[in-house]
């Protein structure tokens, strides 16, 4: 018989459970279960609008699957996770218990937008999240492109002049930029000090490769980079990158893309890697011209769930 419990706050035990399932998960996917800021949530115990849901069986001293849960202004982000070893079997019963169990919950605490992401979706992902009242929304690509060093910005005259991030002077700086120009992104807009903190907090992170360009005093843009050193062989990331509304159509987008591809191919790393949503157009056609190719695709689930009463009512 399975069991389902609802977590608002996760202890120590509670995420070491978590944390091994989601280990058996990525060694077994080749990517990790959670989104960072979702696996940031997790870690440090729940934070305000965070649910976790664990599904247990009978006779198993591990969870079967994870759903967790963040909630925002109107709306809900939602991201699960089945054991590998009980997908064969069970697979599509877990994750759809665990959907609309997700689902129940939104609706009880007064409905809202729901956002679904699938890593690497199939036919099954497709049926779970159909059956839990949620449609195909946008696809996000992770695309590739080998690394060579100077390979990136060779021909450029001169290359772009950047400096790394130093932490404590640029964190007020960078979120106003940064904040500016994802006013209108579900997840990296209305980042605050703490969200960075957090981020400057992980073992990843370092100032060398977080990429700063000034113009006149300013901060006209940004190419932060990171390093999946759990990765075989370990992958450079062009984390986040941006331009400053004020100083768009410079080019200074594609420059500081290349800056970053040189940063990691200085690192001694062989291939960078980022993610574009399908329907990023321009962006696409920018990192084509680089010499990116499409690896593999991320899906979102959408839906606009009502709250309980309304259900009742209809």
């Amino acid at each position: 018989m399975r069991r389902l419990e609802l977590k608002r706050e996760m202890r120590a035990g509670d995420i070491a459970a978590v944390s091994q399932l989601l280990d058996v998960a990525t060694a077994a996917d080749g990517h990790r279960p959670l989104d960072e800021h979702k696996w940031l949530d997790l870690v440090h115990g729940g934070r305000r609008g965070f649910a976790g849901l664990v599904a247990w069986e009978e006779d198993h001293d591990h969870p079967v699957g994870y759903a967790q849960l963040t909630r925002g202004e109107g709306s809900w982000a939602v991201e699960y996770v089945v054991d590998p070893h009980h997908r064969e079997t069970e697979g599509q019963e877990i994750a759809s218990d665990l959907l609309s169990w997700a689902m129940d919950l939104v609706r009880s605490e007064g409905g809202g937008h729901v956002h679904l992401w699938v890593p690497k979706p199939t036919e099954m992902h497709d049926r779970v999240a159909t059956g839990a009242g949620l449609s195909r929304g946008r696809d996000l690509l992770q695309m590739r492109r080998p690394l060579a060093v100077g390979e990136a910005t060779a021909g450029e005259t001169p290359p772009l002049e950047v400096r790394p991030f130093a932490v404590g002077r640029d964190e007020d700086a960078w979120l106003e930029v940064n904040n500016r120009a994802f006013s209108r992104h579900p997840e990296q807009g209305g980042w605050d000090l703490a969200t960075l903190k957090e981020r400057q907090a992980e073992s990843w992170f370092e100032p060398a490769g977080f990429l700063l360009h000034e113009h006149d005093g300013r901060l006209a843009g940004f190419c932060w980079t990171k390093v999946h050193e759990d990765h075989d062989p370990p992958l450079g990331e062009i984390y986040v990158i941006a331009v400053d509304p004020d100083f768009a159509g410079r080019g200074l987008g594609r420059r500081l893309v290349l800056a970053g591809l040189d940063h990691l191919a200085a690192r001694g790393l062989t291939t960078a890697m980022l993610y574009v949503d399908a329907e990023n157009a321009p962006a696409l056609t920018l990192y084509r011209h680089l010499g990116f190719e499409v690896d593999h695709i991320d899906r979102a689930y959408t839906g606009d769930i009502p709250p309980l009463e309304a259900s009742h009512r209809s």
